[in-house]
């Protein structure tokens, strides 16, 4: 039986999806995103951002990009940061549970770098400080997920085929 292992490789576009909700640290995660794209030979022409007002906007809009067929790949950043009521908890597990369902409705690797943290030092560690940079770690794992899917011959089943 052959081994298949996902590589960082030039895989087709890429769309980035960004919360602008907690944009301090979600701009470093998108610096992030860009530097895996740039570390797997993707042009940037090759990457579209698209910015959502929040992390619960995250899934709608993601099932929208997923639909138009023109991505190898997505990869969704956030930032939900605990406060004194129960709202982290909704907005957290909505916008888990919406992009795990686009990746699997789509066949379409969706990158989890939403930070579901309790402090702002929290935050800004995962964006680039001492936590690494959660947003590079997303790419990287949608781009290597696409390869994956490719070499696996199931291309055309979600968009994967949108090399241009």
């Amino acid at each position: 039986m052959p081994d298949f292992a996902g590589r960082l490789r030039p895989v087709g576009r890429v769309a980035i999806l960004v919360s602008r909700y907690n944009e301090v640290v979600t701009a470093k995660l998108l610096d992030g995103a860009h530097a895996a794209c740039a570390d797997a030979g993707i042009a940037r022409e090759q990457v579209d951002v698209i910015w959502v007002p929040g992390a619960f906007e995250l899934p709608v809009v993601a099932a929208a990009t997923a639909a138009s067929g023109r991505y190898a790949c997505l990869v969704a950043l956030g930032a939900v940061i605990r406060g004194d009521t129960a709202h982290f908890e909704f907005v957290a597990g909505e916008a888990t549970r919406g992009l795990g369902e686009v990746a699997l409705r789509h066949i379409l690797p969706v990158g989890f770098g939403v930070l579901t943290v309790d402090t702002m030092e929290q935050a800004m560690d995962r964006a680039g400080g001492a936590a690494g940079n959660k947003g590079h770690e997303a790419a990287s794992a949608a781009i290597a997920a696409a390869d994956v899917i490719a070499r696996m011959g199931v291309a055309e089943l979600g968009g994967m085929g949108a090399q241009g």
